[in-house]
């Protein structure tokens, strides 16, 4: 997957905006005005995980604490290319699950999800 199509998976999934909030290079998925994702300008990918995801895929490799955010659960790519398609796509998703469930009810049902 290469920027674009995280593009393409972030904003198809519910009340999802891009917005740039560090500069044009960076690409940052909100749902609710929340970051879930973002690509950052070296072609990176960071996102938020689960508690257990992040001891999972940090301690085995897979991915490494992103900067700033690893105390918020949130693991980083130095690649976008570094995992399966459908395997980021499943995690992105899931981002945007575990950062919608913590708007409130009212937000959510603003935003229809």
């Amino acid at each position: 997957m290469d920027r674009a199509g995280v593009g393409r998976v972030c904003l198809a999934l519910p009340a999802t905006t891009l917005d740039h909030p560090f500069g044009e290079h960076h690409d940052a998925y909100r749902v609710g005005g929340k970051i879930f994702a973002m690509v950052g300008e070296s072609g990176g990918i960071s996102f938020k995980v689960s508690d257990i995801a992040y001891e999972v895929l940090t301690e085995t490799g897979h991915a490494r604490p992103a900067p700033y955010m690893a105390r918020n659960k949130w693991v980083n790519l130095p690649r976008i290319d570094d995992w399966a398609d459908d395997e980021l796509s499943e995690h992105l998703a899931i981002a945007h699950g575990i950062v919608a469930a913590k708007l409130t009810k009212k937000a959510r049902a603003a935003l229809g999800l």
